[in-house]
């Protein structure tokens, strides 16, 4: 085996380096080549409307889905934030988009872009003539597209050692959260479905979910109601189903994210930002996941300079105490000065020393006879105000 650097996960709780471009996405989605412009299966990186627009000649006449998609993606995210694209044939399903063995597809794309994309939004549009075979209460490529998902996000973490989340357009929504399937019961840690639209039909917003993810902080929950509406002059829908009538709360309970609106707020937003796992799960959140991954980029940074280092150790090989202390506080200090100190770890700021973040050596391990480095790292995430009661009643009164 290959000398090597390995993250691993913990679950049932929840130096300084380069900055990490936390909103840099990819966006795969169907279309048609503009001649001399854009061809199908090429990445392009833009960083603004005009990029693909003016220089790639997408159009609403030729590209429809994908015009619509960044024009999405740059109102909610802003111009100059990196998204890359690339376009497939229409009978390209997202199935094949994210299954690792399809050539020049979700795989290559993260290759091509050199590990610097921290999340994927899978889309389609289909030819008219193009007949979802209904399972799910979803076209059934999006349940076959998740399982695949959710082995190109484990891929990427494990072999790759970039860590992404996966989101998938819930696409020919049935309309009745009664027919979809129970994502919370799943194990796909690394992909959400987001059902919902700007238009009545068979289609979803990729575009705003990922711009809005794109703008925020990776602690930052999309359905914060703080960073303002989603949607704010055009309606909202569910497949056919105008959100208000849609039951956002059963598509929520199932697992996925959708539309909803608040009342006495103008405009539409995300319920939430599930994942297709159970909700016990440490990483049943967008947030935990992004959060998570970017502890793992920085780690991981870190680390690659030890690997094959020559480590002090005592009388019985094992790691010496300045060494492991040394490298705990470069690995804390690379976090706080990337994490904490950009308000991305739950620390408690009435406590100095609360961090966010704790790294541990074991000083007790053999690395002369095992060759084995083992770090336990360990960051905070923060609370979330999902259920707010308020108990009201009238003030006593004196007589």
């Amino acid at each position: 085996m290959l000398p090597r650097v390995k993250i691993l996960f913990a679950g049932g709780a929840l130096g300084q380096v380069v900055p990490s471009p936390d909103g840099c996405f990819g966006l795969l989605t169907t279309g048609a080549p503009v001649e001399g412009k854009l061809e199908l299966n090429k990445a392009y990186a833009i960083r603004k409307p005009d990029d693909a627009f003016i220089t790639l000649g997408i159009t609403e006449e030729n590209n429809p889905g994908l015009h619509k998609a960044i024009t999405e993606f740059y109102n909610e995210a802003g111009e100059g934030v990196k998204l890359w694209i690339k376009l497939f044939a229409e009978a390209i399903t997202m199935t094949q988009m994210v299954t690792l063995a399809t050539a020049n597809a979700a795989k290559d794309l993260l290759l091509e872009a050199g590990g610097e994309i921290r999340a994927l939004f899978i889309h389609r549009t289909p030819a008219e003539s193009y007949a979802p075979v209904i399972a799910g209460g979803l076209d059934g490529d999006v349940a076959t597209a998740r399982a695949a998902a959710q082995l190109l996000g484990e891929w990427s973490m494990d072999t790759f050692k970039a860590p992404i989340f996966i989101v998938i357009s819930g696409l020919f929504y049935s309309g009745s959260p009664a027919d979809l399937t129970n994502l919370t019961t799943e194990e796909n840690d690394r992909v959400a479905i987001f059902i919902g639209d700007t238009v009545s039909g068979d289609g979803c917003a990729i575009g705003l979910i990922a711009g809005r993810l794109a703008r925020i902080p990776v602690q930052r929950n999309i359905g914060r109601v703080k960073d303002s509406a989603i949607i704010t002059i055009s309606p909202a829908f569910a497949g056919d189903v105008s959100i208000e009538t849609a039951d956002p709360e059963s598509i929520h309970d199932k697992g996925y994210i959708t539309l909803r609106s608040h009342v006495g707020l103008a405009g539409y937003y995300f319920t939430d930002d599930v994942l297709a796992i159970a909700q016990t799960d440490d990483y049943s959140h967008i947030t935990h996941r992004r959060t998570i991954d970017k502890a793992v980029r920085i780690a991981n940074t870190i680390m690659l300079q030890e690997l094959l280092e020559e480590i002090p150790v005592n009388g019985q090989g094992q790691v010496s105490v300045t060494y492991a202390k040394s490298l705990e506080t470069l690995i804390e200090n690379a976090i706080i000065n990337n994490m904490t100190a950009n308000a991305e770890l739950g620390n408690d700021p009435s406590d100095q020393n609360d961090t966010g973040v704790e790294c541990y050596v074991d000083i007790t391990q053999n690395i002369v006879s095992t060759g084995r480095l083992n770090v336990k790292l360990r960051v905070k995430p923060y609370g979330y105000a999902r259920y707010i009661d308020v108990e009201l009643g009238f003030k006593k009164i004196n007589s």
